[in-house]
């Protein structure tokens, strides 16, 4: 165990194996309780039709990720504000449309490029130093973002229409909600890839959820579901040789099914 942290690239997997899984676990409680849950699928197509972009055109795939990503939940939220179309619907056309980008600038490509498989199906082992600076940058916004509006957060999760009436600006703060889980997503691309992003933010959220009725037990609850699956991931991945991604995304699965078997909201426990 010792000899694989002397490795460097072990030491950014685990690095950024913990910062994914923080962020992920906090967003993912929003998520739950907003029934948010569909629109990050939508979301995580386009951050990978970005990517694609990015190596067609020889940009930064991360940079044109999180701009894919910032116009799908704009655009979706935007029409199911005003009352255009369904949420549900609108996602539904953004998956379809940023994944047949996706393919469609594969298509391009002159040659094969395992990279781009790697965000697609989730590669930690491979994060350089490029890719920790921009998880190190977008968690700080994502975290920093979560404590500076936790309770206005809390507000509108619960009941929207009173924080209105509060004089809370709940239109801005959902728009803004969703610019975190865009960012979120962009963050994990490299760790669990685009196919499998959007279970490390549900799943730890929706085990912890089974585990308490308490919002604040269940942020800690989360956080350490969380973080522990990212991590266990990343050893699983390397001892077995096994990609990360699926391993991460199995190891939260397990958590999760213990969660809902030994739930106190179950009646098998008494409650937390």
């Amino acid at each position: 165990m010792f000899e694989m942290l002397s490795y460097e690239f072990m030491q950014r997997a685990l690095i950024a194996s913990v910062i994914i899984g923080l962020v992920c676990s906090i967003i993912g409680v929003f998520v739950i309780l907003r029934n948010l849950t569909f629109i990050g699928a939508g979301t995580s197509h386009a951050a990978f039709a970005g990517v694609t972009l990015g190596y067609l055109i020889n940009q930064n795939p991360l940079s044109l990720a999180v701009l894919f990503s910032l116009i799908t939940v704009w655009v979706v939220g935007f029409l199911s504000r005003r009352g255009h179309l369904k949420l549900d619907a609108s996602v539904g056309i953004f998956y379809s449309l940023t994944m047949a980008l996706a393919v469609l600038f594969i298509g391009l490509m002159k040659v094969y490029n395992a990279e781009v498989y790697g965000y697609l199906f989730g590669s930690i082992l491979s994060v350089t130093q490029s890719d920790m600076l921009i998880i190190l940058v977008l968690g700080f916004i994502v975290l920093s973002l979560v404590y500076l509006f936790f309770k206005e957060f809390h507000f509108i999760t619960f009941d929207e229409e009173m924080a209105k009436a509060s004089g809370i600006a709940a239109d801005w703060l959902s728009f803004l909600m969703l610019t975190m889980i865009a960012l979120t997503i962009v963050i994990s691309l490299k760790s669990v890839g685009a196919i499998l992003v959007f279970a490390l933010i549900v799943t730890p959220a929706a085990a912890a959820y089974q585990l308490t009725y308490s919002m604040i037990r269940m942020f800690s609850y989360s956080i350490v579901i969380g973080i522990g699956s990212s991590v266990g991931g990343v050893f699983l991945s390397y001892w077995l040789d096994l990609p990360s991604g699926a391993t991460t995304v199995l190891f939260v699965s397990a958590i999760f099914f213990l969660s809902v078997i030994f739930s106190p909201k179950r009646g098998r426990l008494t409650s937390i």
